[in-house]
């Protein structure tokens, strides 16, 4: 989906005011925001990010314009937008499309800084030199620690004290697939449990996991970070209801849409980190110069009347730590 930035006007409607005739001969900066997700999906991350860049003094329309590219859920779709916001010379592109996105975006330009969000450790990835000192053409934020994977299992562990098997969906296409899995690996040892990986990245690889899921009788399922995923949240929300299956996520956008739980950064926070640098940047700071950040605030949401639909009680102690709950 493709989306002008959109230019206030600065007078009457019968004159061209000079802010308009500025943006009209490309005067004011450009940034380019490449999501994965659909525009209207999207919305929430979108007026953080908004809000992120008005507290630097850049308003959409007055001093900045926007390309927005979103790829609606479809990794294919990356190199033809990422082209396109290229081709339309942004500054800057802000690259909120996890890994494979950040992948094909660091691919494509040497040259346009680029700000990204990502779930893994960027070093690992191949896109920056180190996290104190970028190098190159790319920062941004890295929301990958093996804590939360450990924290999120915990999570599950404490809704199915009786034990059994936790299931694990994986996208076998991301390049951090590995690392999370052996992440939970280690902390399901810790935790005496045990962990099933089952592998899909496709709508049909999806419900054939939920079948096995079923089949075998799991306790609970761990679905992994993968924007693949955030894409189909309310698919997998609505198996898990059709299963009766105990379900946490990477984000609590995943409980909005009906997921049972999850454990995260507060994804408007990284929105509005995104926004700083990408202010440094349009004020002539150097990717390579800035470093890689982490979230500062994480949050447990809790979707009570999916519990409900379930047969699940979620335990008091648990509803008190929880950061939001939905009725």
């Amino acid at each position: 989906m493709k989306w002008r930035g959109l230019i206030a006007l600065c007078g009457a409607a019968a004159v061209v005011s000079p802010c308009a005739a500025y943006a009209q001969k490309g005067a004011l900066p450009t940034i380019g925001y490449l999501g994965f997700d659909s525009a209207d999906k999207s919305k929430d991350l979108l007026v953080a990010f908004r809000d992120g860049l008005r507290t630097k003094g850049l308003v959409e329309g007055q001093n900045v314009t926007i390309e927005y590219r979103f790829a609606d859920g479809r990794y294919d779709r990356f190199p033809e937008l990422i082209a396109d916001l290229i081709q339309d010379r942004v500054r800057v592109i802000v690259a909120a499309t996890g890994t494979n996105g950040v992948l094909a975006t660091t691919k494509a330009t040497k040259t346009i800084p680029i700000v990204f969000a990502i779930a893994m450790d960027p070093v690992l990835l191949g896109v920056v030199s180190s996290l104190n000192r970028p190098g190159g053409n790319a920062t941004g934020v890295s929301m990958y620690t093996p804590q939360l994977t450990a924290k999120r299992l915990e999570l599950l562990a404490e809704l199915t004290p009786g034990g059994g098997t936790i299931a694990m969906l994986v996208n076998p296409t991301n390049p951090n697939a590995n690392v999370v899995v052996s992440d939970a690996e280690a902390a399901a040892k810790s935790l005496g449990r045990q962990i099933h990986v089952l592998k899909a990245s496709t709508d049909e690889q999806i419900s054939a996991a939920f079948g096995e899921i079923r089949n075998r009788k799991h306790a609970a399922l761990l679905v992994s970070p993968d924007a693949f995923y955030i894409a189909r949240r309310e698919q997998l929300a609505a198996l898990c209801e059709q299963y009766r299956i105990p379900a946490t996520y990477e984000w609590s956008f995943f409980v909005k849409s009906g997921g049972l739980m999850s454990y995260s950064p507060r994804i408007t926070d990284v929105q509005r980190q995104l926004a700083d640098y990408t202010a440094k940047i349009l004020s002539g700071a150097r990717p390579a110069d800035l470093p890689i950040e982490q979230p500062t605030r994480f949050e447990l949401a809790i979707n009570i009347k999916t519990a409900k639909n379930i047969g699940l009680t979620i335990p008091p102690y648990l509803l008190a730590r929880a950061d939001e709950v939905i009725e």
